[in-house]
């Protein structure tokens, strides 16, 4: 297998952007789930799962930071971005780095699969719905013809049999250079998949689908176990069992 895409996703729930390189720290691909929209009346992180009008938005980061290409609005940069958010979802919301405060943060997230809004604690930089997920993976066998924007997924190879990987380690690009990931589990979907988006309607039967023929599954999920660099056409190679 080798690498055909690399996506950034900078701000939770909104479409992201494709490079070319990137370095992949612990909490993943550097800027990944780096922002969130906070809504300042009840004190959480919105996601697309409430606020499926996020979806329709879009961000990439430039120096460090984060821009967002804001509906009806146009580009805005960070320092505008919650004025122009406000505007936009008819609400107070704030655009806030992950983990502001401290090392760690605790807010309110939205996760697909809970009814509720669940506090948890996690690491500084990134606003991710798994603690066991920093780098998610999917292949070109198992896409098929669905778009790979409607599941936000960072990293796609050529080939199949991703599922395969759960509980071993790949290697992405050289050692040494390259990063290695620890594969946690398959990630499974929800409505969000089937909402549409700029350039995509509606479709529940892709949802239907994977639940009647993937057991809900779609992509995989890993943790960072080396940082280093990925790029478009490195090699992916399943590394050995520890002895």
């Amino acid at each position: 297998m080798h690498v055909t895409e690399l996506w950034r996703y900078p701000v939770k729930s909104m479409g992201g952007e494709q490079l070319e390189t990137a370095h992949v720290g612990e909490l993943g691909i550097a800027g990944d789930r780096g922002w969130g929209v906070f809504d300042v009346a009840t004190g959480t992180v919105l996601t697309a799962r409430r606020s499926p009008q996020l979806l329709f938005a879009s961000a990439r980061v430039v120096a460090g930071d984060v821009v967002i290409d804001v509906p009806e609005i146009g580009e805005v940069a960070s320092g505008e971005a919650s004025v122009a958010l406000s505007r936009w979802l008819g609400q107070e919301v704030e655009l806030r780095a992950a983990g502001d405060v401290g090392g760690t943060y605790e807010v309110p997230l939205d996760f697909e699969h809970d009814a509720d809004w669940v506090s948890w604690t996690g690491p500084a930089g990134a606003w991710h719905d798994s603690k066991s997920s920093r780098v998610s993976l999917v292949s070109t066998g198992t896409l098929g013809d669905w778009d790979l924007r409607r599941f936000r997924t960072n990293i796609v190879v050529n080939g199949s049999g991703e599922d395969d990987f759960v509980g071993h380690h790949l290697q992405i690009g050289a050692a040494g250079f390259g990063t290695e990931l620890a594969v946690i589990k398959q990630i499974d979907r929800c409505v969000m998949v089937a909402r549409p988006q700029p350039g995509l309607d509606r479709d529940i039967e892709l949802l239907k689908t994977i639940n009647r023929d993937r057991s809900t599954f779609l992509s995989i999920g890993s943790l960072v176990a080396a940082p280093g660099n990925a790029a478009i056409g490195d090699n992916v190679t399943l590394l050995p069992a520890a002895s």
